[in-house]
């Protein structure tokens, strides 16, 4: 274990002093000079040479693990199939899938005729990445008559994404479209052009546009630009079977949609349904009808459809339930697949449009993971299906309805073998300090005994109404097998028990999140997976933000606790409305700019602004210079303000991507090296 009297002095960034007032109260912020003032751009001198120095001390204080993270990295990369390949999709007259090349970091994709006709490869994203130090392919969208192919590439973490046309005749790449795109772009039904969203320079994705293909990009035509409030973001989409083109504009609680034909993508739009607060609806259509999922009435959602010549007017379908959760609906020629979520377990049903029987998709284990993966086309012989548990690898089925068979398609690979025998998978429910039950998800090793003696590492996020699946993950193995139990949290904040369990960890009720968490864990002590400081924890963004609240209630419990681009500087964020995300996000967290009240409770339990002079434990921070999500300056100030106040010697690291986003190294095996560090950095704070 390394140890802070091992390592030449960890840096020391300077107090400046800086302090504003808001409702009455003086905030005083020492640190905020990390944030360069020339943001997005970051030169200033003592800022990067903070960060660099941090970066240094980091790699010394992990230099002497180089082996063990090398081990793990090796053997995290022998589970993975170097050669492996998704399984074929079919799109019209292709079927089109993806393969990685062993050795290689990214994946190439291919197609080949349905009729029969050699493989063809149509984008290979190693040659596009190749001397990058960051490549994302952000979308893949192939037009429906097969000759044209829209990609949206981010090369620099900053998620603002180029869009290119690619003629798949040629090879050749025929226009880019814009260099500021986002999400996914949706062609027009006869392929003749692109629908696309762009982001303006507060990262907010703010219109559709519309590019016919030939003509000049600089001339293509803004389809719909938010302009009534800065806290939406603009999505586009089309409906299964082609016939409409979705306009969407929304924030994480309400939204409205509008419509246009596929085949005239400049007509005049049509509004569904005008925005409500906390009123949310999707669509999509089959059978001259709108299928609409919606939570107007019940928190749950319910099932509408509508006349598009009166596409306000809905008519029920399917009620909503306070057991039944409806996430997601997929309008099929004869189904109309419906995603849900009962007891906090994953249900996927085939509803007959005629009768209205639903089937449900049979899956034997008790815990799972499972959810609808793809289906293109309109009229698809089988529906496919992806699906895993926490022992069980990721799996991918055909759902055959005439039959009610399952089809295994794929069963992934782990080419250094796995013995699904050697492994329990649990559920308990432990409750929390107001009586609520709280589900966590449990795998380890079968003879982990619960005697006190183990180790036990927990994961948690709790926001945004994602919750996190209990599947299957071959990186994990690396912690169980070396005597660690991993538990899933699936705490307030996340819509695991349905939208209500969502909103019980947003806004007013955020710290039923970290307080779920941290009583998670005394229960996982309590029944005999570890004692207190054997525990380590982890969590990522909005998931960082609870690991800094949990390390300030309750330090002691913790061993090692890894936070990953961690939303820390929550009171200061929340200010300020020039930051790309601060104003969609006031809804999640509230609006402490206007009311006092949020204010109050912001500043309550912000992290960053609760450090304390007392013991944490050993941490892992991380961050990206380029994201755009959570601000390189998050981390940074949140380190720089626990190694001034802190009273232990416990160790304390942080490192930033200076080439990299919100989700860290792109490529295959650079994100399973980062991986590999956290881990390393975790078995030897708690050996």
């Amino acid at each position: 274990m390394t140890k802070t009297s091992d390592l030449p002095p960890p840096p020391k960034a300077e107090k400046r002093p800086y302090s504003y007032e808001r409702h009455g109260i003086r905030i005083e912020d020492p640190y905020n000079w990390i944030r360069d003032k020339g943001y997005p751009t970051v030169d200033d001198k003592d800022v990067l040479d903070y960060l660099k120095a941090e970066n240094s001390y980091f790699e010394a204080a992990m230099k002497p693990h180089a082996k063990l993270t090398e081990e793990l990295f090796q053997e995290m990369k022998g589970r993975i199939k170097e050669d492996d390949s998704s399984v074929p999709l079919k799109q019209g007259d292709w079927l089109y899938w993806s393969a990685f090349k062993k050795g290689t970091q990214y994946r190439d994709w291919y197609r080949k005729p349905v009729a029969g006709g050699p493989d063809q490869l149509i984008y290979s994203e190693n040659a596009e990445a190749e001397g990058k130090e960051y490549y994302r392919l952000g979308a893949f969208s192939v037009s429906l008559d097969g000759k044209k192919l829209a990609t949206l590439v981010d090369d620099d973490g900053s998620e603002r994404f180029k869009l290119v046309v690619r003629d798949l005749a040629t090879g050749k790449d025929i226009e880019t479209v814009t260099k500021v795109g986002i999400g996914n772009p949706v062609w027009t039904k006869d392929s003749s052009g692109l629908v696309f969203t762009e982001v303006n320079d507060q990262w907010r994705s703010y219109r559709a546009r519309y590019y016919r293909i030939g003509d000049d990009p600089a001339k293509a035509v803004t389809l719909y630009e938010e302009k009534d409030d800065i806290a939406f973001s603009v999505g586009v989409d089309r409906t299964t079977d082609d016939s409409l083109i979705i306009i969407s504009t929304g924030n994480n609680s309400s939204n409205e949609v509008r419509i246009l034909p596929a085949d005239k993508p400049t007509a005049p739009l049509t509004l569904i349904k005008a925005r409500k607060p906390d009123m949310q609806y999707e669509v999509d259509a089959a059978h001259g009808k709108l299928w609409i999922l919606t939570n107007d009435k019940h928190v749950n959602f319910r099932i509408a459809s509508s006349d598009p010549a009166a596409p306000g007017e809905w008519n029920e379908v399917v009620a909503g339930s306070d057991r039944t959760y409806l996430r997601g609906i997929t309008a099929h020629r004869d189904h109309l697949l419906v995603t849900s979520r009962v007891d906090g377990l994953d249900q996927l049903f085939l509803r007959d449009y005629a009768s209205g029987n639903q089937e449900r998709v049979p899956f034997a284990e008790a815990s799972y993971s499972a959810s609808f993966a793809g289906n293109p086309e309109y009229a698809p012989a089988s529906y496919r299906l992806a699906y895993s548990s926490m022992v069980t690898p990721q799996t991918v089925y055909d759902y055959h309805p005439g039959t009610k068979k399952l089809e295994v398609r794929k069963v992934q690979e782990i080419p250094s073998g796995y013995d699904p025998s050697k492994y329990v998978t649990e559920r308990m429910m432990i409750p929390a300090r107001d009586g609520k039950q709280v589900p966590v998800s449990i795998v380890r090793l079968k003879d982990f005994k619960k005697d006190g003696s183990g180790k036990l590492f927990v994961y948690g996020y709790g926001a945004y109404g994602y919750a996190i699946p209990p599947s299957f993950s071959t990186s994990r193995l690396s912690l169980v097998d070396r005597g660690f139990a991993f538990a899933i949290a699936h705490i307030r904040g996340g819509d695991d028990l349905g939208y209500q369990w969502f909103l019980d960890g947003k806004l007013k009720n955020r710290t039923n999140t970290f307080n779920d968490f941290v009583d998670v864990a005394k229960g996982l002590i309590a029944a005999g997976y570890a004692r207190p400081g054997r525990v380590a924890a982890q969590g990522g963004s909005a998931g960082g933000e609870l690991m800094g609240a949990v390390v300030n209630q309750a330090p002691e419990l913790f061993g090692a606790v890894v936070a990953d681009v961690p939303f820390v500087d929550v009171l200061n964020t929340m200010l300020d409305d020039t930051l790309p995300l601060t104003p969609g996000e006031w809804t999640e967290w509230g609006n402490p700019i206007t009311d006092p009240e949020a204010f109050k409770l912001l500043r309550s339990y912000s992290p960053y602004d609760n450090v304390e002079a007392k013991a944490y434990p050993a941490m892992l921070i991380t961050g990206g210079l380029n994201d755009p999500r959570v601000t390189y300056w998050e981390p940074a100030k949140w380190t720089a303000k626990l190694r001034a106040t802190k009273t232990d010697n416990n160790l304390l690291l942080m490192k930033i991507n200076m080439g990299a986003g919100h989700g860290g190294k792109s490529g295959r095996w650079n994100s399973l090296n980062e991986v590999a560090e956290a881990y390393t950095f975790v078995l030897t704070q708690i050996p």
